[in-house]
């Protein structure tokens, strides 16, 4: 399967914010934020005035970048959001947040999104009781993300669960660590959302 294998840094001073895509280093002095806040490039450090299309597209590509999602999986989460009932940026974020990789990150079973998806790829969460190595499988209210059995006496999975409770889940999800195991409580409302993105211009990038 298709994904970014550049530096991931480089994406974050593109938008001129953190969008967490490495882990406890996006919290330390090493974030390419804190040293070099300014676009990559030759000519990063040049003043630009941003137009109307270029915010909405700089959206778009933080939206795809903090998910790490691809832009063919992109536009089928939005040309679904839009055939929902509701508001189709608030659908659009509740999909994104309900991907499997999402939801096994968000429980703090992985420090990034991008650990969460190799975590799933490699056969080690369970969906529903069932092995799922989809990480854009969609939860759905009631559902139960678990470590698979075969998988909880590994090193790694050991030293996470020590972690956890150093960690917090949001409202719209709850934590056993013992089990290692989350509930979907509910999908998630767009206050229950952390994400830094402005969905109205993601919105208006599709719809021109």
């Amino acid at each position: 399967m298709a994904r970014y294998t550049g530096p991931v840094c480089k994406l974050c001073r593109r938008q001129g914010a953190k969008l967490f895509l490495k882990g406890e280093r996006c919290f330390g002095p090493k974030c390419a934020i804190e040293r070099r806040n300014f676009p990559p490039g030759e000519h990063g450090q040049r003043r630009r005035k941003i137009s109307e299309f270029g915010a909405q597209l700089r959206e778009k590509q933080k939206a795809r970048a903090i998910y790490g999602v691809l832009e063919r999986q992109f536009a089928k989460h939005f040309v679904e959001a839009e055939r929902r009932p509701g508001v189709t940026g608030e659908n659009l974020l509740q999909l994104l947040e309900t991907r499997l990789d999402n939801v096994v990150y968000r429980l703090g079973l992985a420090d990034s999104r991008s650990q969460a998806r190799q975590i799933v790829r490699h056969g080690h969460i369970t969906l529903r009781g069932r092995k799922t190595d989809i990480p854009s499988a969609l939860v759905k209210a009631g559902d139960i993300v678990a470590v698979g059995a075969g998988s909880k006496e590994s090193e790694y999975f050991k030293m996470v669960q020590d972690t956890l409770t150093r960690k917090s889940v949001p409202g719209w999800l709850s934590l056993d660590i013992a089990a290692l195991s989350g509930r979907v409580l509910s999908l998630p409302a767009r206050d229950q959302i952390d994400s830094n993105v402005t969905e109205q211009l993601v919105v208006e990038h599709y719809s021109r």
